[in-house]
């Protein structure tokens, strides 16, 4: 709960700046332009990122794996195939704190590390020519695990293997005025992470996490 309130308050706040920059840039007297084949949308999105942590082991001292929740920019590139079916590619990273919890050591601070997933979608998109356009879609995560740093002195070093993961996505643009679109947008990745932890440079742990985080994000788009 606690890391739900902190993405959801954080994005929130990013969710609001980017509306107010938005209101700064389009002019409401422009015809809608909707979607279309053949077309690209870029948009910049405030996105909270919550690990469910919804499985997890340790070797040998027992426990269980916690991951902070995150809130980041993002951005994504839409390409429409036809007026209806899009591909989405997103590009953003976090650093998220790494803990174990429940141990036979009790809670262990692993240390923190940067996500870096690009996701690709592909997305049907209803009702393309009207103002709002929900918008569902399936793809494949590949996560790059980068920039550990250990939680000295009890932890001397780990790593975290990077992996490959499904992706489901629900949304939705709305079109404002001309080529500007308002975005809410979620993802469910599904995202296993393998990290090997050296403690007081002794003994190495292996550990294991279903993340599965949920992205959650809200933003304003663009269409060329």
């Amino acid at each position: 709960m606690k890391k739900t309130f902190f993405a959801a308050t954080l994005l929130g706040g990013m969710a609001c700046g980017f509306t107010a920059s938005a209101q700064g840039l389009v002019d409401m007297n422009q015809p809608l332009v909707g979607k279309e084949a053949g077309t690209f949308m870029i948009r910049a999105r405030a996105i909270g990122v919550i690990p469910e942590d919804s499985s997890s082991s340790v070797s040998m001292i027992g426990g269980h794996v916690s991951a902070t929740a995150q809130a980041a920019p993002e951005l994504d590139f839409s390409y429409f195939l036809t007026d209806h079916i899009a591909f989405e590619l997103i590009a953003a990273s976090t650093r998220h704190d790494i803990k174990a919890t429940g141990t036979a050591l009790g809670n262990v601070d692993v240390g923190s590390v940067w996500a870096l997933p690009p996701t690709l979608t592909v997305q049907y998109h209803f009702m393309p020519h009207s103002a709002f356009s929900p918008y569902l879609g399936a793809g494949i995560n590949v996560t790059f695990w980068y920039g550990a740093s250990p939680a000295l002195p009890t932890v001397t070093h780990f790593s975290v293997g990077n992996n490959v993961g499904a992706a489901l996505q629900a949304g939705f643009d709305y079109n404002v005025t001309g080529h500007w679109f308002l975005n809410v947008d979620v993802k469910q990745l599904f995202l296993n992470a393998d990290a090997h932890v050296d403690a007081l440079n002794t003994v190495t742990l292996k550990a294991h996490d279903a993340l599965n985080p949920l992205v959650v994000g809200a933003g304003i788009g663009y269409r060329f």
